[in-house]
């Protein structure tokens, strides 16, 4: 709360009632003040125009938001009829934005951490506080797999591999269908709720695998090149149980340009 009060040039006895209505410390604030204020004197008829703002102790600086939630690159029905537009709003707005308040919590505990990145919060998750290793390691996760989930879809998406990336996957797993029906794999055998991935690991290969919930390749030295979600809340309002569906479906808004340029950045790393 802000009080406002106005000084006038000749400063009245305050009442009791007024000494009530202030609290014992702002009071003796004011009191100070103001001796000290007409001993200097400062209440000269222009100065008493300018209002004394006091602070009553309500106020509390507002925690700070590190981590903000980056606005789809695309509108909510973009992406159908593959995924639906209520599906991309909740995902969005309710469950990534949830990540990003809970990381933002966790990290306002640790002052020194602010000057990470989620990712590199990710890659030394095992160095963090403990108190809030664990909401790190969830929201910090959903947080950056989601960014990443974004990015990878594009309403002009689908069709196959182009760049550095097409010959890797080539290379590395035989052909596009190959590497298809393992990320797939990766997803389908997936239990409960996670991701599947395609990472660049330590030794400069493409490999699939799958994590639990919001887990990241980064917290085992892993780059994610690029990731489905198959927690339900990315499929269930459209494919209902039919996780497999969404899987194949899913390749239709597949963003080539983004993951090629996220392997190359990678593969530079390496």
């Amino acid at each position: 709360m802000l009080v406002v009060i106005e000084l006038p040039e000749k400063l009245p006895l305050l009442t009791k009632f007024s000494i009530m209505a202030l609290n014992r410390r702002n009071f003796l604030f004011l009191l100070g003040a103001t001796t000290t204020a007409a001993s200097l004197g400062y209440f000269s008829s222009k100065a008493s125009a300018q209002p004394l703002q006091l602070l009553t102790g309500d106020e509390e600086s507002e925690d700070s938001e590190v981590f903000q939630l980056p606005p789809l690159p695309y509108e909510y029905d973009a992406l159908e009829p593959y995924i639906d537009a209520e599906t991309m709003r909740f995902h969005h707005d309710k469950h990534h934005a949830g990540y990003t308040k809970k990381l933002n919590a966790a990290i306002n505990k640790h002052s020194e951490l602010k000057n990470m990145s989620a990712e590199d919060l990710l890659r030394q998750i095992a160095r963090l506080p403990e108190d809030i290793r664990a909401t790190i390691r969830n929201n910090g996760g959903g947080y950056v797999n989601h960014k990443m989930f974004w990015e990878i879809m594009s309403p002009d998406g689908g069709g196959e591999p182009i760049g550095a990336i097409a010959t890797a996957i080539n290379s590395n797993f035989g052909s596009f269908d190959n590497f298809k029906e393992q990320f797939n794999a990766a997803g389908s055998s997936r239990f409960g709720s996670g991701w599947a991935w395609l990472v660049l690991s330590r030794d400069g290969k493409l490999k699939t695998l799958n994590t639990l919930n919001q887990d990241s390749p980064l917290m085992e030295g892993m780059y994610p090149i690029m990731g489905n979600d198959v927690w339900e809340h990315a499929y269930y309002l459209k494919y209902r149980n039919d996780r497999g569906a969404y899987l194949q479906q899913w390749w239709n808004v597949v963003n080539w340009e983004e993951i090629n340029r996220r392997f190359e950045q990678a593969s530079a790393t390496v």
